[in-house]
């Protein structure tokens, strides 16, 4: 205790006698300026890419984006600035001063004083044009650049905006955050499309494997919640996993993002159900209030119609979700042979159903699944047995053994969020950079 008041002073006496730096203005995000409510010619500095140029006969028009907000900021400059290299797509740093725009479509513009180009561009050869709104399928080929269209940017800010809101949620209601591994030695879905990890040829290692035992790249972080619930009653982890699966349609994708959870002293699928229900509306609620626009613009000039897969799987859920109005529905009591070893076996003689539960929303199909464990120590050692998995999963019975208890979880696909609530069709198309069959591009 007395190291950390300690350190807590000698961080406060380094932030009392620290110099301001001089300097002519104050650097400001372009979401910051175009808040600003009385512009009173404030000098300041906006850093940013530019949108477009509009040059009359005595006044030049830049509008500059730096990835803060969908709206750009408008530049008002003096025609002796324009140059060759003042083109969408450069880069640029502008100082001036903020005043009350004569525009009806915005509250401020900046008064340039000063105009450098940090990067220019290449203007021909740049495959995002100018004033052309292009396909997503397009903008696929070029991962290294599709971000700084209008589109991408928004779908990312989204992004950004529903993990924050989610960590969020989890937070305020007492779960611990945490980090499973990416590497593991267990297959937790059972359905054998794992990415095998290997070292490379250049590294010589004289056992067989690198970790004596078979390594893989993770398809869900739920095994290791459950060791953690034994300590811990909620539980949370929100990172990659990995599916070998030889699929490029447009719900697939090798590596994704899954919110997953764990909770103690559960004993009803409706408190799971309620967990995953909160989850989805507050991250919704949080998205919707801090990014209007960029949700508008996807449902504007992106979402798909919500078209559904031809597999048997899908056709079912969307008979579901429209028999029951077109909203979100929760199927619960799935038939033992169909799902994995660890959802409770319910106890209702010969019908032999477990206690899980999947969200099943439109445009999508699953969004949520989870379970109840089974927590007794003999059901689940015959399950095991009869998948002859006793022995792998010994350490998994051990958890029955020393202090167990009821408890449930679930998983949420977070680009199927994503896909969700912006109508996006095509799952490569919310996340940063996809990786599927036969691509893997940077």
């Amino acid at each position: 205790m007395l190291r950390a008041r300690s350190l807590l002073g000698a961080l406060r006496l380094c932030s009392s006698v620290s110099c301001p730096r001089p300097r002519a203005s104050a650097k400001m995000r372009v979401r910051d300026a175009l808040r600003v409510q009385d512009a009173s010619g404030e000098c300041v500095t906006v850093q940013g890419w530019i949108r477009s140029v509009r040059s009359q006969k005595e006044v030049l028009f830049l509008h500059v984006n730096d990835g803060s907000s969908l709206e750009s900021l408008q530049i008002v400059a003096d025609s002796g600035f324009h140059s060759r290299e003042l083109v969408f797509g450069s880069s640029v740093q502008v100082q001036g001063q903020l005043v009350k725009s004569q525009s009806k479509r915005q509250n401020v513009e900046l008064k340039a004083e000063k105009i450098e180009v940090i990067g220019n561009c290449e203007a021909k050869a740049f495959p995002i044009k100018y004033k052309e709104r292009h396909p997503l399928e397009y903008l696929r080929q070029y991962p290294h650049l599709r971000c700084r269209t209008n589109a991408l940017a928004s779908i990312l800010r989204v992004r950004s905006e529903a993990t924050a809101a989610i960590h969020s949620y989890f937070k305020d209601n007492g779960f611990v955050h945490i980090h499973t591994p990416v590497l593991t030695s267990n297959d937790c879905e059972g359905a054998g499309e794992l990415f095998q990890v290997e070292p490379s040829s250049k590294v010589k290692v004289p056992e067989e494997n690198f970790f004596d035992v078979p390594a893989f790249l993770t398809v869900s972080g739920q095994l290791h919640l459950e060791v953690m619930s034994g300590a811990f009653t909620q539980v949370f982890t929100f990172g990659p996993t990995f599916r070998a699966e030889n699929s490029q349609s447009r719900r697939h994708l090798a590596e994704f993002y899954m919110v997953e959870a764990e909770i103690s002293f559960v004993e009803s699928l409706q408190d799971l159900m309620q967990v995953m229900e909160e989850l989805f509306k507050v991250t919704t609620e949080i998205v919707l209030s801090c990014c209007p626009e960029d949700v508008e613009l996807c449902h504007q000039f992106i979402a798909s119609g919500q078209k559904w897969g031809v597999d048997l799987q899908t056709e079912h859920e969307k008979y579901l979700v429209r028999h029951c109005g077109n909203i979100p529905v929760f199927v619960i009591n799935y038939p033992s042979e169909l799902k994995p070893f660890y959802m409770r076996e319910n106890e209702d003689g010969p019908q032999h159903t477990v206690a899980a539960v999947d969200l099943l929303v439109p445009g999508v199909g699953e969004l949520f699944g989870g379970s109840l464990r089974e927590e007794r120590y003999h059901i689940l050692e015959q399950r095991l047995a009869r998948s002859g998995l006793t022995k792998a999963y010994q350490w998994y019975l051990d958890l029955r053994k020393f202090g167990s208890v009821p408890h449930g979880g679930f998983g949420m696909g977070f680009e199927r969020y994503l896909q969700c609530i912006l109508g996006v069709d095509n799952i490569k198309d919310v996340i940063p950079f996809p990786r599927f069959t036969h691509s893997c591009l940077l």
